[in-house]
């Protein structure tokens, strides 16, 4: 057994499966990966990882009482996320910000996750074909993808108090397998907390900025050779040092940090497209 520590959702234990798997380079990988990609370049605050949300989202599929294969599934999920996250999607024109899902199958079959499957009794189809409607419900539906980055990104913001967010937690419960809330003012709290993050944080212009100019610089790169599509699937920081072995590399990174030309990138309209999000929590 391992035990698991968050502060949303406290201690749990988990069977050696998981501690085998959180051994992979391929999630130790996500450690390095901000979870709101280059936004901690103009917000140092805002440094929280895919990994850190994957095992939330973990212990949230555990805290409902979904499957061991479920929490797998939870536990992978964001595993094949590019550096500085949906910044990939804006780098290869993913619109749909879906481009960690195009490649998540050889993803995980170019790393040592299907051995430690194996070991346990799993097979990788079954988290490639599985059907898990705790983890995942499309847009508008409440989920526990949705929830633990909607309550994890509103703390690190500031937009909600971890007490908060905790106490919401006691409020969902679980209706024909589907993550819902019973009271009408919890599922309105949620929506509206929801709807907060995506103006204040994910469309906040700063933010924008800071991914969208990013993006910019890593598609020069690849088109200029000084990068491969390979080197997307490093940690931010070996990303970022490749990128500043370059002279303007370096700079450019410096530019995005200092906030330079912010904005005129503003005046013209030049942030990145990002997906809408609504969310329209279940009332049961």
């Amino acid at each position: 057994m391992t035990q698991l520590n968050d502060f949303l959702y406290g201690k749990m234990e988990f069977p050696q499966v998981f501690a085998d798997l959180l051994e992979t380079d391929a999630l130790k990988r996500l450690a390095g990966v901000h979870q709101s990609g280059a936004i901690f370049l103009v917000n140092p605050d805002i440094c929280h990882s895919r990994l850190e949300h994957a095992i939330g989202v973990t212990m949230l599929i555990k805290k409902m009482g979904g499957s061991e294969l479920e929490q797998i599934a939870g536990l992978l999920h964001d595993v094949s996320h590019t550096a500085f996250s949906h910044v990939g999607d804006y780098v290869f024109d993913h619109i749909d910000e879906d481009y960690h899902e195009k490649v998540f199958a050889e993803v995980i079959y170019k790393s040592e996750i299907p051995d430690v499957l194996l070991k346990y009794g799993y097979e990788v189809n079954q988290i490639l074909y599985g059907n898990f409607d705790i983890l995942e419900q499309p847009l508008p539906s409440l989920c526990a993808d949705r929830l633990d980055y909607t309550l994890r990104d509103g703390v690190h913001s500031g937009i909600l108090s971890r007490q908060k967010a905790r106490e919401f937690l006691n409020a969902v419960v679980l209706s024909d397998g589907k993550i819902a809330v019973n009271k009408d003012e919890d599922a309105k709290w949620i929506n509206e907390v929801f709807e907060k993050l995506n103006n204040e944080f994910f469309k906040l212009p700063l933010h924008l900025y800071a991914n969208g100019k990013m993006a910019e610089l890593i598609k020069k790169f690849l088109n200029k050779g000084l990068l491969n599509e390979s080197d997307m699937f490093k940690t931010d920081t070996l990303l970022l040092n490749k990128i500043r072995t370059n002279f303007a590399g370096y700079e450019a990174i410096k530019a995005i940090k200092q906030l330079r030309g912010l904005a005129e990138y503003i005046r013209h309209g030049a942030m990145p497209k990002i997906k809408p999000r609504t969310l329209k929590a279940l009332l049961v």
